[in-house]
């Protein structure tokens, strides 16, 4: 596929996966045998993994968004850096709600090929997050 290919592909998985929190649409975009190269502790490096992350995030952000700054593909990669939003209104990562706005900010390294996202990598601003809601000083 091109690159202009993968990047609908990767724009389209950014808007009903992760801002419209459609959980049972990751299978349509991630292939059978993806891995998620930065998977967060405790979550398979799979598609499961993928839809247990965004149900978490779903479940202590009900507001979750993504907003794409920079998109960019070359070859059979597509990188994105982009910001999640949300208030923090459900436990995330044993941190009660906080009521509080915030924003994550994150690169996205994915691989696609034959039309499915095969690989994942990425960079995400944790410290930032965990600031935000107050479980370390800033």
């Amino acid at each position: 596929m091109s690159p202009e290919s993968n990047k609908a592909i990767t724009r389209r998985f950014v808007d009903e996966v992760q801002t419209e929190g459609n959980i049972s649409a990751i299978d349509e975009f991630l292939a059978d045998s993806f891995v998620n190269h930065s998977v967060p502790p405790g979550l398979p490096p799979d598609r499961e993994g993928v839809k247990q992350l965004f149900t978490m995030f779903r479940q202590a952000f009900p507001d979750f968004r993504a907003e794409i700054h920079d998109l960019v593909a070359e070859g059979d990669e597509v990188v994105t850096r982009k910001t999640f939003y949300g208030t923090h209104q459900g436990e995330l990562f044993g941190i009660p709600p906080t009521g509080e706005h915030v924003k994550i900010e994150l690169i996205d390294i994915l691989r696609v090929a034959d039309g499915k996202i095969t690989d994942h990598w990425n960079v995400v601003d944790q410290l930032g997050l965990m600031q935000q809601l107050g479980a370390i000083a800033e």
